[in-house]
């Protein structure tokens, strides 16, 4: 079976049980891993895989193709993507400071990027200026070094951009959980309609529940994708990203799944979905 997901870690501690032939019964796994940007296209038609995780934000143009499972994604409460300055040697201490300003981002069909411009719609008169796609490790590092006025983050960035000297200067995972009272769905694993949708479904959960009863088992794996990140950040990050909505959605899961698509539809940024297709 053919699947795509991030190094990150949450991605690699969800699934190495899977990868390691530690579930029961659960086929083989050919992995290829990619930024989610890639496999936001992979699911779109540029690739020929089973199995993907991809952002909330692309689900609409691939729910012909795919079907949403209730585990195995990144959904959560404190854990949004950030707005990142220099801070007040920029001047740019507020929102409003972002108009017409060149702005970096993980990814166009990114639940950041489409967060970004509900918050912005509501917070920056007049919009944002040049936005810039870049691979998301690649953002801290060129707003403080000046090539980009601010940068979205996502992942891990929420724990080291300080060591980089940026500012936070919206945290957007808050602002909608006050908007909305729901948790934002970050990143979801999607798998083609025309498989066994709750064998993937039942493998795909017990590759979580077994990576929560034997934490250290997926250690070296982790960090050997995580790329030079200390462990102590990658323990954040999955203590963060992986959590009970990662086993199961659950109806507040899927609440704050429509709520986001369903404000996108009516800006016109996504394409009008039925709620009925998530399930």
């Amino acid at each position: 079976m053919k699947i795509a997901f991030s190094p990150c870690p949450n991605d690699t501690f969800v699934f190495h049980a899977w990868v390691h032939g530690l579930v029961p019964g659960a086929p083989k796994l050919d992995v290829t891993y990619a930024d989610i940007d890639i496999t936001n296209g992979l699911a779109a038609g540029q690739g020929n895989l089973d199995v993907l995780k991809i952002s909330y934000a692309a689900l609409p143009w691939v729910l012909s193709e795919y079907a949403l499972l209730p585990c195995g994604g990144a959904l959560g409460r404190g854990c949004g993507p950030l707005v990142l300055t220099v801070g007040g040697t920029s001047g740019m201490t507020a929102p409003a400071a972002l108009a017409g300003r060149k702005v970096a981002v993980p990814s166009e069909r990114s639940t950041a990027y489409l967060l970004f411009r509900l918050w912005a719609a509501q917070n920056v008169p007049g919009g944002v200026g040049e936005i810039v796609v870049m691979p998301f490790h690649e953002i801290m590092p060129a707003v403080r070094d000046g090539l980009i006025d601010a940068g979205l983050v996502i992942h891990e960035a929420r724990f080291t951009y300080p060591s980089y000297g940026l500012t936070m200067l919206a945290d957007l995972g808050s602002w909608w959980e006050a908007d909305t009272g729901l948790p934002i769905p970050l990143g979801a694993i999607v798998a083609r309609r025309s498989l066994d949708l709750q064998a993937i479904a039942a493998w795909t959960r017990a590759s979580v529940e077994y990576a929560w009863a034997h934490p250290e088992a997926s250690r070296d794996y982790v960090l050997r994708h995580a790329q030079e990140m200390d462990p102590k950040v990658a323990e954040a990050h999955i203590n963060l990203y992986v959590n009970d909505f990662t086993a199961n959605l659950g109806d507040d899961g899927y609440a704050a799944v429509n709520a986001l698509l369903g404000r996108a539809a009516e800006e016109g940024l996504v394409p009008t979905i039925d709620p009925a297709a998530l399930r």
